[in-house]
């Protein structure tokens, strides 16, 4: 059961696909140029079927799909993936481009580290609700209220672990680009690095 404030904090949350930022990165975010395609393999004609193991409210999720990607979204928080589920839904009956991307988008309800062994993934893309920063200014509103009501992910290492084992050619770690190494795993195979964000990529293949 969600208290009052977080109740609060869910209202202001809108997870739609057919405008907005969302609709903005499709049209002029730069294809398969970008840094997260790079990051899960989408280069030379490739087009891996990927895992989004902490999808929110399914913004990179909805990228890959556009460019291509088969992906399958996790999110065990009920209250994010019944917003997550409402957007899907209203994207598909808006009908045209938008729709045809939601139909490589399927949506599961329940914890990563439990569903990841049941799924033959190529990629597993995990971005994981960090703590606040020092700088919260720094955090877009939208995050800020996410985490707010789901918290952080305290067992982010335990799900990386998972995904090492299930990902047969990669796993992709979002994370702050200034932040510190996740402890507890071995360093990355490599980084691309953007302005506020790194993707550390783990090559399992």
């Amino acid at each position: 059961m969600l208290r009052d404030s977080a109740t609060a904090k869910l209202g202001q949350l809108v997870c739609d696909f057919t405008e907005g930022a969302v609709r903005h990165r499709l049209m002029f975010g730069g294809g398969r140029g970008q840094a997260l395609p790079k990051a899960v393999g989408m280069k030379d004609g490739k087009t891996p079927l990927i895992v989004d193991a902490t999808a929110g409210l399914g913004g990179d999720a909805f990228l890959l799909a556009s460019l291509g990607a088969d992906i399958t979204l996790i999110e065990r928080s009920p209250e994010i993936h019944k917003l997550l589920q409402d957007g899907l839904n209203h994207a598909r009956d808006a009908g045209g481009d938008i729709a045809e991307v939601i139909k490589r988008m399927t949506l599961l309800q329940g914890d990563s580290k439990d569903l990841l062994p049941t799924l033959s993934p190529d990629v597993v893309l995990i971005d994981p609700m960090h703590p606040p920063r020092k700088k919260a200014a720094l955090v877009k509103k939208e995050m800020r209220l996410i985490r707010d009501i789901v918290g952080t992910d305290e067992d982010a290492v335990d799900l990386m672990r998972v995904a090492l084992e299930t990902a047969s050619k990669r796993v992709v770690l979002k994370w702050p680009r200034r932040a510190d190494p996740m402890i507890g795993l071995a360093s990355p195979s490599h980084q691309i690095v953007g302005k506020t964000t790194r993707y550390d990529v783990f090559m399992t293949g």
